[in-house]
C-alpha cells in the first residue's frame, strides 16, 4: 500500500454521513447559487474570526485577485511578497495588471523576512501580501508597521493557516482583508474548490460582493465595474459550515502528528519545523529539510512513500515570470530552500501505523546516506 502526503478517504468516512446530509440539504433547499448556506457559512466565518465579513468565492487564487482589487490594486501598481510560495499568490498579483516585488524568507522558519519590506518599498507599492506558510503566521506587528508608514494596504494570504495565531490574534485578522483557500488538502477543505476573503471594513466587503457577481450592483443589472463570476457553491458552503464546526479538532489532530514527527525523527539529521515566536502552528504541511532531498524522496518509494515538495521551484525562477527583473541568486534563501525542502504526510486522520512506517522508512533512508 502507497503512502501519500495526504489522503482524505478515511476522514470522509468517519465524515460520510454529516457530508452528505450537507448535500442533501442544498438539494433540498431549492437555492443553487449564492443562496442561504452561502450566506450563513459567511456569517460563521466571519464570526469564527472575530470580522464583520466574510465574502465566500470560487477559490483561493480569486480571493487573493478580488482581496487585491477590493483594496483598490490596479494596473501598474507593485505588491511586494515573497517567491517562496505557491505560484496562485504571485498569478493573483499578476492578474491585475500589477507588478509582484519579492523579498527572501528567514532560514529558520521560511517565513517572510519584514526586515526586508521597507527597502523593497517605491513609489508605486500598494500593498504588501504576507504569506501564512505552511501552517504559521509571518510578522505582523512588522508588516502593518512598514506598511502604515508607507500608506499600503495588506491583504494577509491565509491559505495555509486556518486556524493559526500569531500572538493570540488569528491569521486574516490582522491586515486590512485575508484570502482564503478551502482546497480539499487545506486545514479547513471542501471538496472541490472555494475560497473567501474576510476583512473588517465595509467598503471593501461591498466592493468584494461586487467583483464576485460581474461587477453587478444587483443581480443582471448594470455592471458598475467590471467584475468576475467567483462565487462559492452552494453545496461546498455547506460542507464547510459543518467541517467549520471541527476546525480546532482538525488542528489539534494535526499537532499531534506533528509531535509524533519530532519525537520520531530527532536526532536523524533532518531539519525539522520551527516555531517562530508567538505563533501557534497549525501545521498545514510538515516541512522537514535536508540536502540530499532528491535521493531520500527516491528511495522511499522503494517503501511505498510518495512525497512532495513544497514547493521545488521559486516563482522568480519560472519562466512565466520571466520578464521580472530577477536573477538566480537574488534571493538565496528561497532558492537554497527549494533544493532542500520536502513534506512528510500530513492531515488529522493520519493513522499512527501508518505515520510510524514513514518515521521508519525515513530513519532507515537518512541513515544510509
Amino acid at each position: 500500500m502507497t503512502t501519500y502526503v495526504w489522503d482524505y478517504l478515511r476522514e470522509y468516512e468517519e465524515e460520510r454521513e454529516e457530508i452528505l446530509d450537507a448535500v442533501d440539504t442544498v438539494f433540498r433547499s431549492g437555492r443553487l447559487v449564492l443562496g442561504p448556506s452561502v450566506s450563513r457559512f459567511e456569517e460563521e466565518f466571519a464570526a469564527y474570526h472575530g470580522r464583520a465579513h466574510c465574502v465566500g468565492v470560487d477559490n483561493g487564487t480569486n480571493a487573493l485577485v478580488l482581496g487585491l482589487q477590493a483594496l483598490g490594486v490596479e494596473p501598474g501598481d507593485e505588491v511586494i511578497t515573497v517567491s517562496n510560495t505557491a505560484a496562485p499568490t504571485v498569478l493573483a498579483i499578476d492578474a491585475v495588471g500589477a507588478t509582484p516585488v519579492f523579498v527572501d524568507v528567514r532560514e529558520d522558519d521560511y517565513l517572510m523576512r519584514t526586515d526586508l519590506l521597507a527597502g523593497a518599498v517605491t513609489e508605486r507599492t500598494r500593498a504588501i501580501v504576507p504569506v501564512h506558510l505552511y501552517g504559521q503566521c509571518v510578522d505582523m506587528a512588522a508588516v502593518t508597521e512598514v506598511a502604515g508608514r508607507h500608506g499600503l494596504k495588506v491583504l494577509e494570504d491565509c491559505a495555509q493557516a486556518h486556524g493559526a495565531r500569531h500572538h493570540g490574534r488569528l491569521a486574516g485578522t490582522m491586515g486590512d482583508a485575508a484570502a482564503f483557500s478551502f482546497y480539499p488538502t487545506k486545514v479547513l477543505g471542501a471538496y472541490g474548490d472555494g475560497g473567501a476573503v474576510v476583512t473588517e471594513d465595509e467598503q471593501t466587503a461591498s466592493n468584494l460582493r461586487r467583483l464576485r457577481y460581474y461587477g453587478m450592483e444587483d443581480r443582471y443589472y448594470v455592471v458598475s465595474t467590471p467584475g468576475h463570476n467567483s462565487r462559492l457553491d452552494e453545496v461546498q458552503a455547506e460542507i464547510l459550515r459543518r467541517k467549520l464546526r471541527r476546525l480546532d479538532a482538525y488542528v489539534e489532530a494535526r499537532r499531534r502528528v506533528a509531535r509524533r514527527y519530532a519525537d520520531g525523527l530527532d536526532g536523524t539529521g533532518l531539519v525539522l519545523p520551527a516555531n517562530a515566536v508567538g505563533n501557534d502552528h497549525v501545521h498545514y504541511v510538515y516541512v522537514v529539510r535536508h540536502p540530499e532531498r532528491d535521493r531520500i524522496i527516491e528511495r522511499l518509494k522503494s517503501y511505498g512513500i510518495e512525497l512532495n515538495i513544497s514547493y521545488p521551484w521559486p516563482v522568480h525562477t519560472m519562466t512565466g515570470f520571466a520578464h521580472l527583473p530577477y536573477r538566480t541568486g537574488d534571493l538565496p534563501v528561497t532558492e537554497r530552500l527549494a533544493k532542500e525542502i520536502f513534506s512528510l504526510p500530513m492531515y488529522p486522520s493520519l493513522a499512527q501505523d501508518v505515520q510510524d512506517k514513514v518515521i521508519e522508512a525515513v530513519r532507515t533512508v537518512v541513515a544510509e546516506l
